[in-house]
């Protein structure tokens, strides 16, 4: 399943299909992975966000669950975007993680991106056939120089095992570093969406600009102010969606792919069918829906909140 940001340039824009604009996100969800991305699948997520990083996730399991519904013929490889992170030795428990850390640069890259694949493999039988559509660098490493480093290492695993990169955590300094200087551009950017970045605006316009998804996480967590403004509530109260709902679908109008991390079963059904109530109501009350946006979105620009 391809991704890029022609697939996510907002609530109403589609080519006559349009996709559940969620990533389920299984950071810290521990032994309930496995039960969590089945259930997620279930309810209709298409793409999921996992990482090589034990602290925080547990990518083994995602690949069970997977596994568990490719062999059962309830879901095809091809059907899935899977996403998954390389993560530098700072951001890893070193008593628990998929390389040795003292490893050079390249060996620690080469070791962990070797656990995803095996991890995330479709069969127990093709090993040497796994792919991930996604690989992101977790973060920044320490310098430029050695972020476009790990960005070159990467890059020898594109297109056969690692479909496409993208970085998560980073500034735009960084972002245009890899952009100018890779031979593969990033695809996906994945990035704290709230006011304490100011929301990215000049990060989600050079991704705009240059065909790169932006991902969002800590879209609810990160945004009490946000849930709580004008908009939401008008929103909210003309589709009958929660405010919950009613801000995921603002932010998709913004061309963002949101991280959704749910562990409710009736919060993924009412996500997505609250996402695809807004949009009809959308279509036939367009006016009232340009003003709701055009509100939030001076909301989100660097003068609002």
């Amino acid at each position: 399943m391809g991704f890029s940001a022609r697939t996510a340039s907002g609530l109403l824009s589609d080519q006559g299909s349009w996709e559940v604009p969620f990533i389920y996100g299984t950071a810290w969800k521990k032994e309930r992975t496995k039960m969590l991305v089945q259930m997620a699948i279930s309810k209709g997520f298409r793409k999921v966000d996992t990482a090589a990083q034990p602290k925080h996730y547990q990518e083994r399991l995602v690949g069970e669950a997977l596994r568990e519904l490719f062999e059962k013929g309830r879901l095809k490889r091809e059907e899935v975007y899977l996403q998954t992170k390389y993560t530098s030795p700072a951001g890893q428990d070193l008593n628990n993680m998929p390389y040795d850390p003292s490893a050079p640069l390249e060996t620690q890259i080469h070791a962990s991106i070797a656990s995803s694949l095996n991890n995330l493999r479709a069969k127990d039988e093709s090993k040497e056939e796994s792919y991930v559509d996604c690989l992101l660098l977790h973060s920044p490493l320490p310098t430029i120089e050695q972020t476009l480093q790990a960005w070159r290492i990467l890059e020898s695993y594109v297109p056969h095992r690692i479909k496409a990169l993208g970085i998560s955590n980073t500034t735009l300094e960084v972002l245009q570093a890899i952009h100018e200087n890779a031979s593969i551009k990033p695809a996906v950017v994945q990035n704290r969406f709230y006011q304490q970045t100011r929301y990215d605006v000049p990060l989600r316009a050079f991704c705009k600009q240059n065909e790169i998804t932006y991902q969002s996480f800590w879209t609810l967590t990160g945004n009490p102010r946000l849930l709580g403004s004008g908009p939401i509530k008008t929103l909210s109260d003309s589709t009958g969606v929660s405010e919950s709902v009613a801000l995921y679908a603002l932010v998709v109008d913004q061309a963002i792919v949101v991280l959704n991390g749910t562990t409710s079963a009736d919060h993924m059904e009412e996500d997505l069918s609250g996402i695809r109530r807004v949009r009809e109501w959308a279509k036939t009350h367009e006016r009232e829906w340009s003003q709701i946006s055009h509100t939030f979105q001076s909301y989100i620009e660097p003068q609002g909140l």
